[in-house]
């Protein structure tokens, strides 16, 4: 009498389980080779960019690499729910120097063969000095550095899709110094 409710207590188990065994097996992430022929980068730019600036009390300056991106979709499905990490580093160093993780295509998809609007990422590593000079004389500053571009999709691990040096354009511009005490007077001409 003891195995008389082993069998049909296997049997409602075994057909819980079936669906939930069917479903984890059709859920595979995509390979390494899938995301890359899926996924396209494309009109890559990098840059320095104004991560913080203030004149006053303490003068400071500080820029940080930035790319941007766009993402041509070459797979014949909509490219939804898209993470990318950009790791920004000096070129021969073994440590980072900045990263930048964003999901960058949400809920609006990317249909098959469309370009995604462009993405830009930011490193949280930059170069500071009190001006735009100081930046250009600082140690930090002329050194080349890259940016290690993954991706993950669909639960994949995450896959790199290219390296590209970081360019040494800042674009920023130092506005004017305030003037204090009242307008500026130009000088009467001589007779």
């Amino acid at each position: 009498m003891k195995n008389r409710y082993k069998w049909p207590t296997g049997i409602a188990v075994f057909m819980v389980l079936s669906p939930l065994m069917l479903f984890i097996t059709g859920c595979k992430a995509p390979s390494d080779e899938e995301i890359k022929s899926a996924i396209e980068v494309m009109n890559i730019e990098t840059k320095w960019v104004m991560k913080e600036y203030r004149q006053w009390p303490n003068p400071i300056l500080k820029i940080v690499p930035l790319v941007s991106f766009n993402v041509k979709n070459n797979s014949p499905n909509p490219l939804q729910y898209v993470n990318f990490n950009a790791i920004f580093k000096e070129k021969y160093a073994v440590e980072n120097r900045g990263d930048c993780f964003l999901v960058a295509i949400g809920r609006e998809p990317v249909q098959p063969g469309s370009l995604s609007p462009t993405i830009m990422m930011r490193s949280n590593w930059g170069v500071y000095a009190s001006t735009l000079q100081g930046i250009k004389t600082s140690p930090d500053w002329g050194k080349p550095y890259i940016v290690k571009l993954f991706v993950q999709w669909k639960g994949s691990r995450h896959v790199l899709l290219g390296e590209w040096p970081v360019s040494l354009t800042i674009d920023f511009k130092e506005p004017e110094p305030v003037h204090m005490g009242g307008e500026k007077k130009e000088p009467k001409p001589k007779k």
